[in-house]
């Protein structure tokens, strides 16, 4: 298809479920002739700080630190460290980014919330007022693809964990979203280490499944209603 894929992946242990539903992912995108690029970013040591090793060179205000500015500034002037540069080109090429990791205290992995602070830098993705519908990754995908460790009950209305699409909030309205990127329906893989070994088979199946037709689906409706309705 010609497609761009970009699968920011987090997990320590390449045999994990985790893992098996990024290598799904790479297998059924390259098989529809996807060009796939995963960035790995327990493997790659990726930095979740975001510091003044970011910029490269002077400061635009060396009297007093902030981040949000100092990128800002140095992303117009080409100053960000390199290892940012290689991730922000990875997203600017990519028509769909995947998100694989297992759910943390409601919320993603520290290394890939870093991924976050550090990649999606002003200028970049946002630029006030282009910012959700006209944020400037609007013309990009994203599915946040995860597992959790309750199950599916827990994470109910009703459940003590509350609406699994709560915790969806901050992540892809407030990133995503954020930035103009569409959200496809999130991929959720409840409890896969307390289910038997079958079931687990069944789940990368339906993973493998829904890739055969995504380009075909409509992302979700980006207003709160989705998350709290």
């Amino acid at each position: 298809s010609g497609r761009k894929v970009l699968i920011v992946y987090a997990h320590q242990e390449p045999k994990s479920f985790n893992g098996s539903l990024k290598t799904v992912a790479v297998e059924e995108l390259s098989k529809q002739g996807c060009s796939v690029t995963v960035s790995d970013l327990y493997a790659m040591q990726f930095e979740p700080r975001a510091t003044r090793s970011d910029i490269v060179g002077c400061l635009h205000n060396p009297e007093e630190f902030n981040y949000g500015v100092e990128t800002w500034e140095a992303y117009k002037r080409g100053g960000l460290s390199s290892d940012l540069v290689e991730e922000q080109k990875k997203v600017q090429e990519a028509d769909l980014l995947i998100f694989q990791f297992p759910l943390y205290w409601f919320s993603m992995p520290a290394i890939m919330k870093g991924w976050m602070d550090r990649v999606l830098v002003q200028g970049f993705a946002h630029e006030f007022p282009d910012c959700y519908d006209s944020g400037l990754l609007k013309n990009k995908l994203a599915l946040f693809s995860f597992t959790t460790g309750g199950s599916r009950e827990t994470y109910t209305k009703g459940g003590i964990n509350g609406d699994i699409r709560y915790l969806l909030w901050p992540m892809q309205h407030g990133i995503m979203h954020f930035c103009g990127v569409k959200v496809l329906a999130p991929h959720v893989c409840f409890a896969p280490e307390f289910v038997s070994e079958e079931k687990r088979k069944e789940m990368l199946i339906a993973w493998a499944q829904r890739l055969k037709t995504l380009w075909k689906e409509e992302p979700i409706n980006c207003s709160s209603e989705w998350y709290f309705k």
